[in-house]
Parts: structure tokens; sequence; C-alpha cells
């Protein structure tokens, strides 16, 4: 979520960000935003105000009783006093929350380097590795090789879970497991801790850490509980120090996380789905560090490397 006082100093690099993303609808919320936070703080020096005054009847009631003089219109007064506080707690109260939803779903500030384009087909490539292979007869996806090896059952899980489940069978699945433990490896070895999460989140962990108005149409939520399966250990990282602050001189906290993954969204996109693409449930690894904002740039620089690295080994 965008710091409220970066909003405040640089409205203007938030609405060229979001000219960049093409996402103009979002340019009016920094408007209403700042106008949020106007009515906020106004608001506070009324209440600031109200209970200084409150202070002062206190004082003024104890000199009139010692003049000898009637209190009663003081009495009056501060008899009104909570009232009006309460209202403005109130209409304070109401603004933070409208500034907060709004907080939320304004996206971060996209870095310098990233290039402008109307759509993925003027996607700048930084960098390749190899070439593709040239096979010289027509090849076949990797769902009907790995159901034509016995390496993965699609209509036994359909049957019994529905669509985009599926069962990995022999090397297949061995191949799933030496995959997660060779990029666990890789990245342990490079200084993260290894973390398996929960499987679950409450709703509240969720809204802290995404848009979950937004995502929450795409995760599998438990109503008893007003709790999600988890979509990415990524969340369950992000919300894992959630109402802590961190000493500086503990910092980088990098971590490593593995945990199935499940999402109710499937085929979206336009992206091919068939075989073990765009399903309910897979398992991931994911990186995750804590650091100082002027170091989050070299931060991603070693996240990178270390995907770049692991691809490259493959």
């Amino acid at each position: 979520m965008l710091d409220i006082k970066f909003v405040r100093a640089h409205p203007e690099i938030i609405r060229a960000d979001l000219e960049k993303r093409q996402d103009t609808e979002k340019l009016a919320w920094v408007d209403t935003v700042l106008e949020l936070d106007i009515l906020k703080r106004e608001l506070e020096g009324k209440n600031n105000e109200l209970r200084a005054r409150r202070n002062q009847i206190a004082k003024d009631i104890n000199a009139a009783k010692k003049a000898g003089e009637d209190p009663k219109p003081l009495f009056i007064e501060a008899k009104e006093l909570p009232a009006k506080i309460k209202e403005n707690d109130d209409k304070m109260a109401e603004a933070v929350e409208q500034m907060k939803y709004y907080l939320m779903r304004l996206p971060n500030i996209l870095h310098e380097s990233v290039p402008f384009g109307k759509d993925d087909t003027e996607n700048v490539v930084v960098k390749t590795v190899g070439k593709p292979r040239e096979f010289g007869f027509e090849l076949k996806n990797h769902g009907e090789l790995a159901a034509e090896n016995g390496w993965a059952d699609f209509e036994r899980a359909t049957k019994i879970s529905g669509s985009g489940f599926y069962f990995l069978k022999g090397n297949l699945a061995m191949l799933d497991l030496a995959l997660q433990r060779f990029a666990l490896d890789t990245i342990i070895a490079k200084g993260y801790t290894p973390v398996i999460p929960p499987y679950m989140i409450n709703r509240k962990s969720y809204e802290e850490v995404t848009d979950l108005a937004d995502f929450e149409k795409v995760m599998y939520k438990i109503e008893d509980d007003d709790a999600y399966l988890i979509a990415t250990a990524e969340h369950l990282m992000a919300a894992m120090y959630q109402d802590e602050i961190f000493e500086e001189k503990d910092l980088p906290l990098k971590m490593v996380g593995v945990s199935p993954c499940f999402r109710r969204e499937i085929g979206a996109h336009g992206l091919d789905s068939r075989g073990l693409f765009r399903v309910h449930q897979f398992t991931k690894i994911e990186q995750f560090i804590y650091c100082m904002p002027e170091d989050s740039w070299k931060y991603h620089e070693e996240l990178l490397a270390n995907a770049e690295e692991i691809f490259t080994k493959l």
C-alpha cells in the first residue's frame, strides 16, 4: 500500500505512473485520496481544538467557583463537547476507511527503466539464454506426452475433483519433487531461510498484503472460518510479520517459501490451458526479502539473478 505521505508529497509521480500503466481510470483516485487526507487532517485539527477547549473549560470552572461566579454556562458548553468530538471522530474514521480503500488499490510505482508499451506485443526482450531447439518433427504438447507415458492422469482427476486437477505419477511425480528440491537448495545456499507456511490465511491478513477485492474471485474461500486457501506462499511471508517493526540491523531478512497454491482461475488471459497449464492446484517456490526501502532495487535484482541462475542451469 502506498504511504499517504508519499501521495501527499508526490501526486504527480503517481499520476505519471498510472498514465504509463494505461490505468487512467484510477487517476481520479489520486484526487480523492488527497481530498480525504485534507478532510481527515481538518477533523483532527478541530478535535484538537475541542479537546483543548475542554481542558480550558475545566480550569475556567474552577476559577469561576473561586471567584463566586456562576459556572453554569461553562458546564453547558462542556456537556456539548463530547458529542462534537465523537461526531468528528466518526467522520474521521469514515474518511480513513475510504482513503485506505483507494490506497490499497493504487499500484506501486514502476521503476524508471520499465518501458512504455500499448500491449504485450511491445514487450522488450532484455536477455536470452541459449537458442530454441529444432526437433525436425511435429511436437506433442506436454499433456499428451504425460498421459501417453503414464506420468499424469487428467481424466481420473477430473472425475473425482473436477477440471483443472491432475494426478502426477511415476517419473513425473519424482521430477516435480526433484525440481522443488533443486530450486530450494539453490536459493538456500545463498543464505535464504526455508519456510513452509500455513496453507490457509484469514481475511484480515490477506487484506493487508494484496488487493483482496480484486484477487478474491480467483481464490477458494472457507466460509465458516472466513479464511482462504493460499494462492502463493508470498502472501503468507508478507503477512508473517504483520504489526511488527524491524530493526535496521536485522535486515535484510531473506526467505524462500514452498507451498501448494490453490486458484479458481483456469484457462484465463488467452493462455494455453491444456495439460498442466492454468490448473487449480500447483506447487511453487517463492523468494521473499524484507529490506530497507532504499535497498529494494538491489534485492529485486538479486531475486531476478537467482531465478535466472535456476533456469540457466536447467
